[in-house]
This record gives structure tokens, C-alpha cells and sequence, in this order.
């Protein structure tokens, strides 16, 4: 009777040994109140504008999976558009500053609603560079996206936009904007560290 019992205790202690490793090998960075912190998102590296580039990234959840990707690809598109904006807001500052127009606020003015509708037709010419997603435990799924597009076509649309517009023609130096527009593009690239 006595070999049973041991064979029993080391059955026993091989299948706690089995058990224990068979542990979840989920990577979280920490826990927190309000649960799991993730420590990198998917996409969220390639959505760093730089010089050449103006992109954004984002993520978005939902029950859906097409969903997900879809609200994602929203609010990478807003957030597109608020960059783009933002960069021109500060060309068209820096480039009123240097040169001497009649009415300056005028311009300004003119100038930035016009770059705000070029930003809004440039999301027509984004490319997607990450698209991933993935399922939680509830069943919803995180949607992942990164867009980016070239800044030689927001500088395209300004040109074209100001072709048509003789008012705006008159005070416009297209050499000079755009090596603004290069020095921009520059500094936001340093301060991403690109």
C-alpha cells in the first residue's frame, strides 16, 4: 500500500508542476485601476509624420469588426487634418511676418480657409501604411490604423487653390512659401526625432 501512496504524492506534484506552466503568457507592461496598460499600439510608430510626410494614427473599438477599422480610419483622418492645419496655420504666420502685405489680416484670414479646405481635399490622396487588428476577451475588437500623405500634395493643392484666387495671387511668393513650408516640415520632423 505504501508504493501507491507515493506514486500518488508524485502524480500529484507532476500535474501542479504541469498546471503552473501552463500559465497565460499574455505581455502587459502594468496593471492599473483601470486595467491593462498596454505599453505600444500597433501602428502607432508609423503614424510619426517627418519631413517628407504628414501622417496620423489611431484606434478605435467596437462589437464590429469592420467597424473598428472604419471609426480607426476616422479619426486618423481628423487628426490628419488638424496636423496639416496646424503646420499651414504656422507657414502662413511665419510667411505674413516676413513679407510685407497690404492687408495682412486680410490675407491671413483668406489664406488660412483656404488651407483648411485644402486639407480637407487632401485626405482624398492618403495612403493606409498599417491597418491591424485585434479581439479581446469580451469579443470586441481594437481597430489599428496609420495614414500618411506627402506633403508635395498639400503644397500642390495651396498652389492650385491660390491660381484661382487673384486676390490671394497678388501677395503670394510660391518660392518663398514653400521654403516655409520646407523649414516646417524640417522642425516638426526634429521634434519627432526623424
Amino acid at each position: 500500500m505504501k508504493p501507491n501512496y507515493l506514486l500518488i504524492v508524485a502524480l500529484s506534484l507532476f500535474m501542479i508542476a504541469g498546471l503552473s506552466s501552463c500559465k497565460s503568457k499574455k505581455k502587459v507592461s502594468a496593471k492599473s485601476e483601470i486595467g491593462d496598460i498596454i505599453e505600444e499600439l500597433p501602428c502607432e510608430n508609423k503614424g510619426q509624420s517627418d519631413k517628407n510626410y504628414f501622417r496620423a494614427s489611431a484606434m478605435s473599438t467596437s462589437a464590429d469588426l469592420s467597424l473598428a477599422k472604419e471609426k480607426a480610419l476616422l479619426q486618423a483622418k481628423q487628426r490628419l487634418v488638424t496636423l496639416i492645419n496646424s503646420n499651414t496655420k504656422s507657414v502662413t504666420d511665419r510667411y505674413v511676418n516676413e513679407r510685407e502685405i497690404g492687408d495682412a489680416s486680410e490675407f491671413e484670414q483668406k489664406f488660412e480657409n483656404m488651407t483648411r479646405e485644402v486639407a480637407d481635399e487632401t485626405i482624398n490622396n492618403i495612403v493606409v501604411i498599417c491597418e491591424k487588428a485585434s479581439v479581446m476577451d469580451n469579443g470586441k475588437y481594437h481597430g489599428f490604423v496609420a495614414i500618411e500623405v506627402h506633403r508635395d500634395d498639400v503644397l500642390k493643392g495651396i498652389d492650385d487653390r491660390i491660381s484661382n484666387n487673384d486676390r490671394l495671387q497678388l501677395d503670394y511668393d510660391k518660392k518663398k512659401f514653400q521654403e516655409i513650408f520646407e523649414e516646417e516640415m524640417e522642425e516638426m520632423a526634429e521634434e519627432r526625432g526623424y
